[in-house]
């Protein structure tokens, strides 16, 4: 058996898949990871309840006897015989889960292709094949798919893996077709619990794994190894007395491997607190990905670029506001420096005035004329204040007047952009614009005005000539049709009057239809009386076959007895045969060690060998040149 730690997820199953055999208990069996050549068959799958107590099957072989008692037979799932998939396959929402498995899996181990759930709902064969590549890379890294009789090869390959379940040639043809895709994504699914496992057991060190590395000791080995035959015995024999579930045998071997590897209750508790937690997290995602969370999005998206088109419009009105008060601002500014300049003046005046009041002499005459010249300058501020007062009024009712004409010249140009958009003239890229701008804008001037005359006026006039002509085109058009429509009535008419005709041939063919289902009337009855005697014929027939299937089930059950008799032959020739090929490879094994000795000692006079012939090469050149020099001396004479 191979030795393992015990895995410290919430749940020892490596796929989160559901079962395959639907069962109210699990054996504590698959608590640690088992190993893929599995010594009794191709794939270790629980054996559901069974519906009687007198016929029961075994784990290990076909079935039991009256007495209750259960034959054990190894290699039942080894054989020929085809086992069937108890996996819901045709179930949509377990194909649905199979397909956001196999998904995640390609996406975490970063297939090279886009790959999607909704392209997973009915591949191609060229994608079923790179997917199916990508996956086998894990388990052999050097593979590649073969070019010729692919359809062959995969199944040979799922085969030797040990899948237990039967992939037909003719499925790899068609392989996104409904009725063949759920039994190749099984595939794929079992091949990707495959290889989590077999990631799993070279992550962990599993063949042999009490001298490697150092991580775990003789002792501590040992002990699981005992532990586990002690519940495989117990289990086994309970078994073959006709238990079905093991709880009391599965809650100790599971305390004593908690005690053994000092497992932590708490970490666990928190664990799958954590992984409750997080498919509810994945659920709540996938409730929210089913909604159409695109076309909201571009709504969305939509209605911002409206607020922001409105947003830059406002901001060029408040722009274009801003300028407009800054330059206000600066001309004020202007005269607010003018005014303080004229204040000086008119405060170093009156300085200068009153030192000369302060410092002269006035006589009564020069008072008398002063006050006279006052009364004067006092009547001319009177009749200046006034005039002053009667220009501001002027002003201010002038200034009335324009914001109300501005106010109605601002209705006008409303009016005429509404109208201009009603028209499809406004904006410039608008459908009858012909790349002109004619709308007007509240910022004009003296200048704008006489710029809108020429940009607008001889446009729309060249716009009214062509819609008149175009008018006039379309009213010969209208009378042109006109012409037509009655044209097509006389037509209609003649049409109305071949109609009658065909009606009355109609009304004929009726009649022969009537005279002739009354014949095919007359004919259903004489039928109906053969289907009578013909139904009295089979019920006989069947009479007649229902004795001879009992008659076959008889011997069926009399060939079943006989079939397990000669199973039984064959478990003991299958002992004796493995007991003689076990002293046959103890014998090879021995073989081997004394040939390999043997090859050890010929390596060895095959060095002296060597060694003896290198001599003897210099011996035998040395000959060889004597030889030539002989050769010469005798040619030379």
């Amino acid at each position: 058996f191979i030795k393992v730690k015990m895995s410290r997820r919430p749940s020892s199953r490596y796929s989160e898949m559901p079962m395959r055999v639907t069962d109210s208990r699990m054996s504590l069996i698959n608590a640690t990871p088992q190993n893929k050549d599995n010594v009794f068959g191709k794939l270790n799958i629980p054996k559901p309840h069974s519906t009687t107590s007198e016929r029961r099957t075994s784990f290990f072989g076909k079935g039991i006897g009256a007495g209750g008692q259960r034959n054990s037979m190894f290699g039942a799932y080894g054989g020929s015989e085809k086992m069937k998939d108890p996996r819901p396959l045709h179930d949509k929402a377990f194909v649905q889960q199979c397909i956001k498995q196999l998904c995640e899996f390609l996406s975490e181990r970063g297939f090279p292709g886009s790959i999607t759930v909704k392209t997973l709902q009915s591949p191609s064969t060229k994608e079923f094949l790179k997917i199916y590549e990508f996956i086998y890379t894990f388990l052999e890294p050097s593979f590649q798919m073969p070019t010729s009789k692919v359809e062959e090869e995969i199944p040979r390959m799922l085969k030797d893996l040990g899948y237990p379940f039967a992939l037909s040639k003719s499925s790899m043809y068609s392989i996104g077709a409904p009725h063949t895709w759920p039994q190749a994504l099984g595939a794929l699914i079992w091949l990707i619990d495959t290889v989590k496992l077999f990631s799993g057991m070279r992550e962990q060190g599993l063949l042999f794994s009490d001298f490697s590395d150092e991580l775990c000791d003789l002792e501590e080995g040992a002990e699981y190894n005992k532990l586990f035959m002690e519940y495989c015995s117990d289990t086994y024999n309970k078994f073959m007395q006709g238990a079905d579930t093991f709880e009391d045998e599965d809650e100790e071997y599971l305390n004593k491997l908690k005690k053994l590897y000092s497992v932590d209750e708490a970490l666990l508790q928190s664990q799958q607190e954590k992984h409750a937690m997080l498919m509810e997290h994945v659920e709540r995602l996938e409730r929210e990905s089913q909604t159409d969370r695109l076309a909201g999005k571009r709504t969305e998206k939509l209605r911002l670029q409206a607020d922001l088109q409105k947003l830059q419009n406002y901001r060029c009105t408040l722009e274009a506001h801003k300028t407009g008060l800054e330059n206000k601002a600066a001309g004020l500014a202007e005269e607010l420096e003018a005014a303080e300049i004229q204040l000086d003046g008119l405060k170093q005046e009156r300085t200068r005035l009153q030192h000369i009041l302060e410092n002269q002499k006035f006589t009564p005459a020069d008072i008398e004329r002063i006050n006279r010249e006052r009364n004067e300058l006092q009547q001319t501020i009177q009749s200046l204040s006034q005039s002053l007062e009667e220009a501001e009024q002027l002003v201010w009712n002038e200034e009335v007047n324009l914001s109300k004409t501005k106010e109605k010249a601002e209705l006008k140009v409303a009016e005429y952009n509404k109208l201009g958009r009603k028209l499809k003239l406004i904006p410039q890229s608008a459908e009858n614009a012909c790349g002109h701008d004619f709308e007007i804008r509240t910022d004009y001037s003296a200048t704008t005005i006489t710029q809108y005359k020429t940009q607008i006026q001889n446009p729309l006039k060249n716009m009214m000539v062509d819609v008149e002509d175009e008018y006039s085109r379309l009213t010969n058009v209208k009378l042109s049709l006109e012409e037509t429509v009655e044209q097509v009535k006389s037509n209609i008419l003649d049409k109305e009057n071949d109609i009658k005709h065909l009606k009355e041939q109609i009304r004929r063919v009726d009649q022969q239809l009537e005279h002739d289902m009354q014949e095919m009337a007359q004919e259903e009855e004489k039928w109906s009386a053969e289907v009578d005697s013909a139904e009295t014929h089979k019920k006989r027939l069947e009479k007649n076959v229902m004795q001879g299937c009992e008659e076959a089930e008889e011997e069926l059950k009399a060939a079943q007895q006989q079939y397990h008799v000669v199973v039984q032959e064959t478990n003991e020739e299958n002992r004796m045969v493995f007991k003689n090929l076990t002293d046959v490879f103890t014998s090879a094994v021995n073989h081997l060690c004394a040939v390999e000795k043997h090859c050890g000692e010929q390596l060895k006079r095959f060095d002296k060998l060597k060694e003896v012939i290198h001599e003897d090469e210099a011996d035998m050149k040395q000959l060889t040149d004597l030889v030539e020099n002989f050769v010469k001396k005798v040619n030379s004479f």
